[in-house]
């Protein structure tokens, strides 16, 4: 067994750990594996051992790396997120190279993502980033104006809007980190409960990393972030 695989084995184990103790089932939680900064080759190594889904932060860097991966004869077809953030000049290649954008976080960049997204893909699968600790150099909606953005990605035809997203700061206790990703939560089910039409596959709530992946599941993620748990440590000096 590689490394990458038996780490997966130990995030999927923590999964299930951080399930049975807030009452869920392993199967609500999904993993996505994020794989930036790391080769094509470790991305292989990881759908080689059955993860499928894979989150990106530089967008140029995930271009290049999910064309060297589809090139590779004994790699599925995989499912790319982009996690980091989206400026107006990057919105056409998300549009044309991704399945999923977490960090929409304004109406001109849905706007632009939408317009951007050729013909002949699927809907874009949309996360709203919710700034839930109010950083003013932090990315992500005001909590208070989720709602309006929703209404927007919602009547975009090209994007499918499926949740919402968050990258907290770190707490100095699990109950403060708890106590934050909850308030991530309710502004998930505020916008689930609204009655706006097209919310049928509005079922994702992304969050939790590795170092605050319990707190994330018991307040009811459903698909949490991890990188160096699954690929190792990083290097940064070439990015």
């Amino acid at each position: 067994m590689t490394t990458i695989a038996s780490k997966l084995q130990s995030v999927y184990a923590q999964i299930g750990d951080a399930c049975q103790k807030c009452g869920r089932q392993p199967t609500e939680v999904a993993l996505l594996a994020v794989s930036k900064t790391f080769p094509a080759e470790a991305v292989r190594e990881a759908a080689l051992a059955g993860q499928w889904a894979f989150g990106e932060n530089y967008i140029q860097e995930a271009v290049d790396k999910i064309a060297a991966v589809r090139a590779m004869a004994d790699v599925p077809a995989l499912q790319w997120h982009c996690i980091g953030p989206i400026q107006s000049n990057k919105t056409r290649l998300v549009a044309e190279h991704f399945d999923w954008a977490h960090t929409v976080d304004r109406d001109k960049i849905a706007q632009r993502l939408n317009d951007q997204r050729p013909d002949g893909l699927a809907p874009l699968q949309v996360c709203i980033q919710v700034n839930v600790d109010g950083g003013a150099t932090k990315s992500g909606v005001a909590p208070e104006d989720a709602l309006a953005l929703a209404r927007t990605v919602l009547a975009l035809p090209r994007l499918q809007l499926r949740g919402v997203m968050s990258i907290p700061d770190p707490q100095p206790t699990e109950a403060a980190m708890l106590a934050v990703h909850q308030r991530v939560a309710a502004v998930f089910d505020y916008i689930r409960a609204s009655g706006l039409a097209g919310l049928e596959q509005f079922d994702t709530l992304s969050l939790g990393m590795t170092a605050d992946l319990e707190a994330a599941v018991a307040a009811g993620s459903t698909l949490v972030r991890v990188g160096s748990g699954i690929f190792g440590a990083r290097s940064y000096g070439a990015s």
